[in-house]
């Protein structure tokens, strides 16, 4: 049984957001001591040569530029860390009530840590995260998952955290920043709008089926599980490994000023033409983090993305619709992706999937999930996307473009087990699947 109720926890969050300063500012680039534009390097960055930077960079076909666009350089990893126990039996998960400067609603649910390198090893002269140690020596406890996985790979240049779940035998000491919580509860707040954060959401992904297979409930979502290996995997990767081979695009740092379609407008960092996000800068206070006060750049995106998981139960089995997805800050190019994935700023055209999703959606047919979730709040600013997860019909089921797969959740849960397999909206949405 949970220590806490639903109503407990959300009320825990309300009184958190009620007592814990905040301010959020923006700012302008030349208003920060700690951050600046390194000409000589061409990029924006801290003046301790830590935390990350931002270039440009341009994608060139043929030599020629086709898309250019600022990049988030972070090549340290970072712990995305949540702590269990088991209470009378059942796994309750440590978690965290967690204010980022980008985030829309100030508190949301993260891990237990949740800390780049640049924190846990003071770089910023803050204070070290509490419950760090029990990351540090995760040998000394129950391994349950420690997997290094990628970020947005349309904003980040092959950032990655490491996603890692430790089960501790011994009493943990609970600070008024945290809570237990199950699984289980942390799946029902998903449907609150930007309640759990992006980073809780990725490390359940990667629960392996062993923790819960038992609990799932749905007979397809569980034969689904349960199957043999999935004959469809061996053309999954002649795609992927076609593509890595052959594409002829490539990619190039350029200084940030450098980019000829973009500039410096009114304290903001923007496209001269409709694009997915700007830069921002913020001055930041929020009491209770390692550093208290500090400015920083945040990428704010325009519009709401939609981020699309089609399901369909096929010989009695539910199949997921996914995508290779190619991106400019991928770590080798592209991986799999959810059915749909678009920005704001997407204006097609699309094909028969996008036709499908976008019919079965306006009809409110199938939806399994549909919630506003909000993104990295560390680095982006007020960013929320529509997570949708809709089963189809069957018999509808169109020809499959090129770079589509139907794979089971065996499959999937296999692969995230894998570094840089699944991205991380793919992941974030098997996080939302009911047991």
């Amino acid at each position: 049984m949970p220590l806490y109720t639903i109503e407990d926890i959300l009320s825990w969050v309300e009184e958190r957001n009620r007592t814990v300063h905040v301010s959020i500012r923006k700012s302008r680039l030349e208003d920060s001591d700690a951050w600046y534009y390194n000409d000589a390097e061409g990029y924006i960055e801290n003046r301790n040569k830590s935390f990350f930077r931002i270039t440009g960079m341009q994608k060139l076909i043929d030599g020629c530029v086709v898309a250019e666009q600022p990049m988030i350089i972070q090549p340290e990893i970072g712990f995305l860390g949540i702590l269990c126990h088991r209470f009378n039996g059942e796994m309750h998960c440590l978690m965290q009530a967690k204010i980022e400067p980008g985030n829309i609603n100030h508190i949301q649910i993260s891990p237990t840590i949740q800390a780049t390198m640049s924190n846990f090893t003071q770089k910023h002269n803050g204070d070290k995260p509490p419950y760090l140690d029990y990351f540090l020596h995760a040998a000394d406890h129950r391994i349950v998952v420690d997997q290094i996985q990628s970020e947005q790979s349309s904003r980040f240049y092959r950032k990655r955290n490491r996603n890692i779940v430790v089960e501790v035998e011994e009493d943990v000491p609970v600070l008024p920043s945290h809570r237990w919580m199950t699984v289980g509860q942390i799946k029902e707040l998903m449907h609150y709008d930007n309640l759990v954060n992006m980073d809780t959401r990725t490390v359940l992904s990667c629960l392996p089926l062993s923790e819960y297979a038992d609990k799932l409930t749905d007979p397809a979502l569980r034969r689904s599980a349960m199957g043999g290996a999935s004959s469809v995997l061996p053309a999954v990767y002649q795609f992927i490994n076609n593509y890595k081979m052959f594409d002829e695009s490539s990619y190039r740092f350029v200084p940030l000023y450098d980019l000829k379609s973009w500039h410096m407008k009114n304290g903001e960092f923007v496209c001269d033409h409709l694009y997915s996000f700007k830069v921002v800068f913020c001055d930041i206070e929020i009491e209770g983090r390692e550093v208290r006060h500090w400015s920083q750049p945040l990428f704010e995106a325009v519009g709401a993305a939609t981020f699309g998981l089609v399901t369909a139960v096929i010989d009695g089995k539910m199949l997921f619709l996914v995508r290779a997805m190619p991106e400019a800050g991928c770590f080798d190019k592209l991986e799999l992706g959810p059915t749909v994935q678009r920005e704001a700023t997407w204006a097609g055209p699309g094909n028969a999937v996008d036709e499908l999703f976008d019919r079965y959606l306006a009809e409110k047919r199938g939806v399994r999930f549909d919630t506003f979730l909000s993104e990295e709040g560390g680095r982006f600013y007020h960013e929320q996307n529509r997570n949708v997860v809709l089963s189809i019909d069957g018999s509808e089921l169109p020809e499959l473009p090129a770079g589509y797969f139907w794979l089971d959740y065996k499959t999937l849960n296999e692969l995230v087990q894998i570094n840089n397999c699944l991205n991380i909206q793919l992941r974030n949405l098997l996080s939302a699947l009911e047991w």
